[in-house]
């Protein structure tokens, strides 16, 4: 009889928790829904989980789990079963291998040290100050440097001190303009750096940087190239010969 009022009581939605006497008093009763709260706060005790695996390990064995089911349906369709996938493996080694010593290491395209001074179409020196002068009065330094340098180049060009050569970079200007301007070797030197440094470095030019160039620039108009006073000292010393 007790079975079956414990039966009919679990139906019902309850749980015997103690009973008295035979016939004397009702069964105490709890409803399901906070006895299953009560497990499940009982069962969220840290003394229950001490030996659970860490989250990594968890991962670790979820990560071991997909490997291994990978293997397992790649394994399947290939003939001979897991021994085969592993023949089939080594054969595509060896043929990245074989293709590895036949092409050799790819080699990276060199980069190059520096790009042309001049990228887009020909402008007077007197456009490139004017764009330097637009842009520093914006205080875009960078770009006002890169157009000062420009016009310092297209200048000692159409002075003919340098001659115009397409594909000449900052750093080659300087060398070239400090053999026929040695006095300004050094800052000339300096100006391709701080071009390279802005243009192809990516460090953003101050105005200071700015100010340097721009009196660089202001100097070399006045500037007599090595070549031209050499020029004239022997035109004078061949007139004084004549004379005598």
């Amino acid at each position: 009889m007790a079975t079956v009022v414990h039966g009919l009581l679990r139906a019902s939605g309850t749980s015997v928790l103690a009973a008295g006497g035979p016939g004397d008093t009702p069964p105490v009763t709890v409803p399901r829904d906070p006895a299953r709260e009560a497990a499940r706060r009982e069962l969220a005790k840290r003394m229950y989980h001490e030996n659970d695996p860490s989250l990594f390990e968890r991962a670790l064995k979820a990560f071991w789990n997909w490997l291994d089911d990978l293997f397992g349906s790649a394994a399947g369709p290939t003939p001979g079963g897991a021994v085969g996938l592993l023949v089939v493996i080594l054969f595509v080694l060896a043929v990245l291998a074989a293709l590895w010593w036949r092409l050799g290491t790819p080699r990276r395209r060199p980069a190059r040290a520096a790009a042309v001074l001049f990228d887009d179409g020909p402008r007077s020196a007197a456009e490139h100050r004017a764009a330097a002068e637009a842009h520093a009065a914006q205080s875009h330094w960078s770009q006002a440097v890169q157009e000062r340098m420009r016009a310092v180049v297209r200048s000692l060009e159409e002075r003919a001190v340098l001659d115009i050569r397409p594909g000449r970079t900052a750093d080659e200007a300087a060398a070239e303009a400090g053999r026929a301007l040695p006095a300004h070797t050094g800052r000339l030197r300096a100006a391709a750096r701080e071009f390279d440094d802005v243009t192809y470095g990516g460090r953003a030019a101050s105005e200071q940087s700015y100010q340097r160039l721009a009196e660089l620039d202001r100097d070399l108009e006045r500037a007599r190239p090595a070549h031209a006073d050499s020029a004239a000292t022997t035109a004078h010393s061949s007139s004084q010969g004549a004379a005598e």
